[in-house]
């Protein structure tokens, strides 16, 4: 195996191993979606319409890069039905009662409810509709966090050369983990105190100028119209107009964002970098270190809260990938006919290793044939935990989709867990494993959304990531972003394959994503960099995004 496929036009169906002929599915004629060097950009922005729904649009036809969902639907799928697919999501947890996920969520048959008995003899109790390998826990530190906290008396003010050989690598890994440690925690109070200035300055200078000119409300005219008579009231006064005229004239919304950004760098003060935290230790009581106690946690895939506020990422990406289609409530999601299997394994903060292995290998043994994993950090301390769980799904035909990451870097220089490469080798030591990037709904050179990581050798496909509306908990609807959100619109179009066409094996579906996808040799920007680009079709395995209309046709001609 090769860490790249052939770079090739509408098919050059060259895969090694595959051959080409009649699958079983519906009988498709259409011819694919050739590659996009002459399509047409939408000259106009999205309405509020089509930005809710345009992962789910055609270039083509609608000029916005989706991933011809709604088209495959009409023109391919049809009224035809194929085998029902399981899809795991190894996530924060999922609010399985929302009104969208009604007949998706996945229901372990062989287990009696509540009765406090294991009755499948698979070592969880009472595994309805998932596992919560978190327990209670919702907070957490972030990995490098941990090590500093695990190794600092025992390195701290070491130098390499105080070290014994059988220390030296865990030495390093802190003395890397205590320089990252260091770096986000002085930007991270940062930014907490900048936020903090803000909101202090605004509401002191709205307050101030709403007796000044006796009026309950303040707007740009009544602030433009004012004369201040002091230094300090011109001084306020140029502060809300810049403020109004740059972000908008809602004084209350303003500091409604202002209020969310410190308690979201407060949170990362009080939890990812508390060296005092040991929510595990203190509340789950699990030694993530021991791979020989695997039966923890409990059987509350919603998460602890009764807000399910902490549920809010993985019930969005399972609606992503499965809000019922046929309700006419909400969202559609990419794939119907298709069960959420809900494994809770991603904290506020790092996921551990222990839990990410332990909730592949519960996917896979409960009939999971695709899991999405929505998370990822750049430091592991168990790494080959998490490697051997992915080869288990491999060797049992599962497919992961994971997310490529948030920081808009390339990851051929920087290496990111979980991964499908060795730390000495960099040729994929499994089949089954596709690492997905984010585009926005822009054709051109903003293709790319800012955020997303990118890598030739590293990213093997781009889909849908940037505002993409889909559920969160409680009934409700919200845009999110992220290669988070990428992810499971590409586990979707997988979950479609595997159902019409389920003879496919999980490296068929890889490659038939990576070659059926639409490409383009557009020079896009990458981390939001305009002086950092490169043409599309340079900046991952396949150069393509994820077509779910060209998959299914590939799909169709493709057999073991």
């Amino acid at each position: 195996m090769t860490t790249k496929t052939v770079k090739i036009g509408a098919w050059g169906l060259l895969f090694s191993g595959f051959l080409i002929g009649c699958a079983s599915g519906p009988k498709i004629t259409s011819e694919p979606i050739p590659n996009l060097q002459n399509a047409k950009a939408k000259t106009s922005e999205l309405t509020d319409d089509e930005l809710e729904v345009w992962g789910s649009k055609d270039l083509l036809k609608d000029t916005i890069p989706g991933m011809s969902v709604d088209r495959a639907y009409q023109e391919i799928i049809k009224d035809y039905k194929g085998e029902s697919v399981i899809v795991a999501v190894l996530d924060s947890g999922i609010d399985i009662e929302h009104e969208d996920f009604e007949g998706v969520i996945w229901t372990n048959i062989d287990e009696i409810p509540e009765n406090g008995i294991d009755d499948d003899k698979n070592g969880f109790v009472d595994d309805i509709h998932g596992w919560n390998f978190l327990g209670d826990v919702v907070e957490e530190n972030l990995e490098y966090t941990r090590i500093v906290r695990d190794y600092q008396d025992k390195f701290e003010g070491k130098s390499e050369s105080d070290v014994s050989e059988d220390n030296l690598e865990a030495f390093k890994l802190y003395k890397s983990a205590k320089a990252e440690y260091d770096k986000e925690l002085t930007s991270t109070n940062a930014s907490l105190n900048r936020y903090v200035t803000m909101n202090n300055q605004l509401q002191e200078a709205e307050e101030s100028l709403k007796i000044e000119l006796d009026v309950d409300k303040l707007g740009i005219e009544n602030l433009t119209a004012y004369e201040p008579k002091d230094d300090i009231s011109l001084n306020q006064k140029m502060l809300l107009l810049n403020v109004m005229n740059n972000i908008g004239e809602d004084l209350g919304d303003i500091e409604d964002q202002l209020a969310q950004a410190m308690e979201y760098f407060g949170n990362r003060t009080k939890y990812h970098f508390n060296l005092e935290l040991n929510a595990r230790a203190e509340i789950l009581g699990d030694d993530p270190d021991d791979f020989s106690t695997r039966f923890y946690g409990n059987n509350q895939v919603s998460g602890p809260n009764e807000d399910k506020k902490d549920a809010k990422h993985g019930t969005h990406v399972a609606g992503i990938i499965a809000a019922n289609r046929l309700n006419d409530k909400g969202v559609k999601g990419v794939a119907g006919n298709v069960l959420i299997m809900p494994i809770r394994a991603v904290p506020d903060g790092d996921e551990y290793d222990k839990d990410i292995a332990m909730g592949i290998r519960y996917a896979v043994d409960n009939g999971a044939k695709v899991i999405n994993t929505s998370f990822g950090k750049y430091f592991s301390t168990h790494p080959e935990w998490v490697m051997e769980a992915i080869a288990y799904a491999a060797e049992n035909d599962v497919l992961i989709v994971n997310a490529a990451g948030n920081e808009g870097i390339d990851l051929d220089e920087t290496r990111v867990y979980p991964n499908d490469e060795t730390p000495e080798n960099p040729i994929n030591f499994v089949d089954n494993f596709i690492n997905v990037g984010s585009i926005t709904s822009e054709y051109g050179g903003n293709l790319i959304s800012g955020f997303s990581n990118y890598g030739d050798n590293s990213v093997d496909v781009f889909a849908p990531g940037s505002s993409i509306y889909a559920t969160t908990p409680l009934n409700t609807y919200e845009f999110l972003q992220g290669t988070s959100m990428a992810s499971p619109n590409v586990a979707g179009v997988a979950a479609m394959v595997r159902s019409i066409y389920p003879k496919l094996s999980a490296a068929q579906v890889k490659q038939i994503l990576m070659d059926s996808g639409l490409s383009t040799d557009q020079e896009v920007v990458l981390g939001g960099d305009s002086e950092n680009t490169l043409p599309f079709d340079e900046i991952s395995v396949s150069g393509k995004m994820v077509n779910m209309y060209n998959a299914l046709i590939l799909a169709s001609k493709t057999k073991k």
